[in-house]
């Protein structure tokens, strides 16, 4: 079975996250610059058999937009227009970087390794991902 990928999509770096081929767990995988993540999906699509890919989906608690709504948005359209095979779904990410952060406590990561951003992004694509799964 194909996997599915996750993007927890940032202005600045993108958090990536992926399932096994049975598509039952989410592993967080690597996070990408911005600038490079088309580059990256286009790699990862070579390699890997992949059928989907989930979004998170940026929104205020009462679901109206935030700043990088529509960024989100444009990003979708062109995975749309580069990955016309893929399905895409957009996933409510609420919330996630709180969990990522209770998630790195909660696993004895030390405050240095919580200011990480980058593994925060990757952590919250991960949660965005399994969100999915779950809600499936």
């Amino acid at each position: 079975m194909p996997k599915i990928i996750a993007v927890d999509y940032g202005l600045k770096r993108c958090g990536i996250a992926e399932t096994d081929p049975s598509q039952i767990i989410a592993s967080g995988l690597t996070t990408v610059d911005t600038r490079d993540i088309f580059k990256f999906l286009t790699g990862y699509f070579q390699k890997n058999q992949a059928e989907a890919i989930v979004l998170g989906e940026p929104k205020r608690m009462d679901t109206s937009d935030t700043h990088n709504s529509q960024p989100v948005r444009d990003f979708k359209k062109k995975l749309e227009e580069l990955f016309p095979d893929k399905k895409i779904y957009l996933v409510d990410e609420r919330f996630t970087s709180k969990m990522a952060f209770q998630t790195m406590i909660d696993g004895g990561l030390s405050k240095k390794q919580r200011q990480n951003k980058a593994l925060v992004d990757q952590i919250s694509a991960t949660i965005i991902l399994q969100s999915f799964l779950q809600s499936r």
